[in-house]
Formats: structure tokens, sequence, C-alpha cells
């Protein structure tokens, strides 16, 4: 990599103080190539780079780095430093930085702000946590319906430099009021005297500002668009989301449903920067929740002692029982998860959803049951009885596990509630428990009338 041949020469730089070098030399570097090097130098040496940079790169490569190495920069930064590192960046990722700070330090770096970056700043940090308008960028170019071509095309060459992206331009009536967007393409091959309304197809895609970052995400992926106007209560466009915004939303939300899926509490920052305790506490609470509900099966178990007393191979096939009921929920429930998360099923087709699980439910009971049901007869020594218990008890397992995988995540979804926290080992122990509660009742039944 270039941070690789060229870092002797950079650092040599620097302890001969030859920044003008320094500052040539770094100008045609790409911003994350930078912030992979910033991470290598001490904190004297960050610090001395950082302020060699070019201001517009700075702002690039500050947004590059993770929460905490932004905190420790900014404390080595000036005042005046941090100023300008805060007029150069991106509102959206501005307001990103103001949300992970310190209250103490946002108010520092609020100060410091522009009086109009702060009223910018100001109008970002107002908007719920998780939602579109924290996420929204305020930098985007509008044109009137009755304004002709070639005054639009004159603003767009004015405002057009300071916008996030010109891909699309969006039209709004004197009050603000988004109508449509036009492709640029569209508005430079018609003619100068054309009027901005004979373009317009009124076919917009819109978001609000206090939906969920999640709901910008599934409406680019379903549109295949660039670009999402942001709207408030009254319709009027107040900001856009573009796909880098998106890309790096959607990232963090796979990760963090991964993570629940795995039982972990979320971990808000990389592997490599979280420290042990921080992994401790997020793994430790769904650890002793899952350690509690293995108590029950134990219990459940030692409830129906006398049983596997009298038929010692009952004990067997427990293991094989319980880890086939428990991945087959994990199974239904992942699909069901996925399915939710791209907007490819809603709460209201739960009917349909059923019917499709039962139905699959009890083919691949049927299947595993008989399976089940020629390995219980051949280890239980022939017997039918035995291998019949094994045999009924699989097709039940696997019936109920699939349906309560399927089930669970729509009912979470139902009240409101993040559907990823039907974690795999949730899932499995919750199986395990009821398994072993529906296996003994069977041949308590089938064996011991």
């Amino acid at each position: 990599m270039l941070k690789e041949l060229l870092r002797p020469d950079i650092i040599d730089l620097i302890e001969n103080h030859r920044w003008n070098e320094l500052k040539d030399g770094m100008s045609n570097w790409p911003p994350p190539e930078i912030a992979d090097l910033l991470l290598e130098l001490d904190k004297q040496e960050r610090a001395v780079l950082f302020r060699a940079l070019p201001r517009d790169i700075s702002a690039e490569v500050f947004a590059y780095l993770e929460y905490d190495q932004r905190d420790e920069l900014l404390f080595d930064l000036t005042d005046h430093e941090t100023k300008i590192l805060l007029t150069n960046m991106s509102p959206d990722d501005r307001t990103a930085l103001l949300e992970e700070l310190p209250g103490k330090v946002t108010r520092r770096m609020l100060n410091l702000l522009s009086p109009e970056d702060l009223k910018e700043a100001r109008e970002l940090l107002g908007y719920p946590e998780e939602s579109i308008g924290r996420l929204m960028t305020p930098d985007f170019v509008a044109v009137r319906k009755d304004w002709t071509v070639g005054k639009a095309l004159s603003h767009i060459r004015i405002f057009g430099k300071k916008s996030e992206t010109i891909y699309r331009i969006f039209v709004v009536d004197d009050k603000g009021k988004l109508l449509d967007d036009i492709m640029l393409r569209n508005i430079i091959l018609a003619e100068e005297d054309e009027t901005i309304v004979n373009l317009m197809d009124y076919n917009i895609v819109s978001v609000s500002a206090f939906d969920d970052q999640e709901e910008a995400v599934r409406i680019m992926e379903r549109y295949d668009i660039s670009a999402i106007p942001v709207v408030d209560s009254d319709g009027q466009i107040v900001g856009i989301v573009t796909f880098d915004d998106i890309m790096e939303i959607s990232s963090e939300e796979i990760t963090e449903d991964i993570q629940k899926y795995g039982a972990v509490n979320p971990v808000d920052k990389s592997y490599m920067s979280a420290s042990i305790f921080t992994l401790w506490v997020k793994r430790i609470p769904w650890l002793l929740a899952l350690l509690f509900t293995s108590f029950i099966s134990a219990g459940v178990i030692e409830r129906y002692s006398d049983l596997i007393q009298t038929f010692v191979a009952l004990s067997f096939f427990i293991p094989m029982l319980n880890g086939t009921a428990g991945n087959t929920g994990t199974q239904s429930s992942t699909l069901i998860l996925r399915s939710l998360a791209t907007g490819d099923i809603e709460i209201s087709d739960w009917f349909k959803i059923m019917v499709k699980e039962i139905l699959v439910g009890i083919s691949l009971g049927g299947v595993l049951g008989f399976l089940a049901f020629v390995r219980g007869y051949m280890d239980g020594h022939g017997s039918f009885d035995l291998a019949l218990v094994i045999g009924i008890s699989m097709i039940t397992l696997v019936f109920w596990a699939n349906i309560i995988g399927a089930l669970l995540p729509l009912v979470l979804v139902k009240f409101k509630l993040d559907p990823a926290v039907i974690s795999s080992p949730f899932m499995a122990t919750f199986i395990d428990v009821t398994g072993v509660l529906i296996y003994f009742n069977v041949a308590t039944y089938m064996l011991m009338k």
C-alpha cells in the first residue's frame, strides 16, 4: 500500500520540520490511506502530521477515524485548529462527531462553530437518535417548478458546488414543499426556455426526518436510487440522504443484528479498539440468562428421573432431538428475520407465513422423524415402542421449533421490539426446555400405559 512505501519519508519530513514538503507530499494521498498512517504514529507525530494536511483533506481524513481516535486527536488540537476542522467537515459527519463526544466536549465544539454552522448543527441534533434527521445533510440543490431550464442551470452552477450530489435536482414550491425530483441529465438536455414543470412526472420517493435510519436503507435498496430527499411533517424538504451514508448505516445495522443474534449486546466500536472489560460487559448478561434458562432444562430432566431409570435408552436421544429442533428453529427465525429486514414480508402477511411454515414443518418433521425412528430402533435393541417414541418426538419437536422460529420475530415486530433479540443461543435454549417437556410427555404416554 502507498502508506507503507512512503512512511519512512514522511517520518523523516516530520523529524526535520520540513512542513511545506510534507504538505505537498500528502496532498495526493487518498484520505483512507492517511487515516491508516495516522493510527501507526505516536501521539505527537500524529498531531503534527494532521496539522500539516490541507484543510479539505484533513476533514475527510478525520471522518475515517474511529470515534475514540477522533476524541484523542481533538484534545491535541488548538481551538483554532478545531474550528477549521469542524467548518470543513460535511454537516452529516459533523453531526455524527458531536453525537459521540462527551457533553462537555460537544459544548466546546458548538461554541467554536460559526453562527450559520451552529444553527445547522443544532437543527440536526434536534432529531431523535437513530432517525434519518441525524443522518441527512442539508447540502442539496432545489429549483422552482415555474423556473425555466436556463434559470435552473444558472442556479445549479452557483449552488451545486457545495451540494452533496447534483445527480438529482429537487423541485419545490414557493414554500419549500417537495414536489418532484428530476435527473440532471434531463435538465441539461432540455431547451433553455423550457419550464421545469414540463419535465416533472410527480413520481417522487421521500422519507421523513423522524423515520428510523433503516427505513432509508430499505427504500434506497428497493428503488435503486443514490439519494433520497428528507422532508419534515409539512412535506418541506430539509435535507437528503446519500448512498455513502446509507452504506455506512447498513453495515452498522447488519453488524448490530449479527451481534444480537449471537447473544451479544451491540458493541459500538471495532473489536480491536474495544477493551476486555467492554467485551465482557456486552457478553456476560446473555450468558447468565442462558445459563439460568438451561437450569430449567436440568430441572425438567430431574423431574422425569424415574422414567429415565426405567427406560435408560431415553437419555441417549436427548442431544439428537434437542439439537435438531434447535437448528430447525434457528433456520426458521433466520429466514423470517432477513425477510423482515429486506421488506419481503410484513406483519400483515402473518397468516400466509404460518400456513407456509406449518407445511414446511410437517415436511421436515416427516423426513427427520423417519430417520430418528430408524436410529431409535437400531440403538434401542429392536424396541418398536422406543423407536416410535423417538420418531414421534422428532416430528413434534421439529414442527414446534419451526413454528416458534417463525412466530417469535413477528410477535416482537408487532410490539415494536427488535426481532434480532431472538438470538440463535436463546432460540436453542428455549427449544431445549420445551423440547425436553414434549419428549418426556410423549414417552410417558406411550411407554408407561
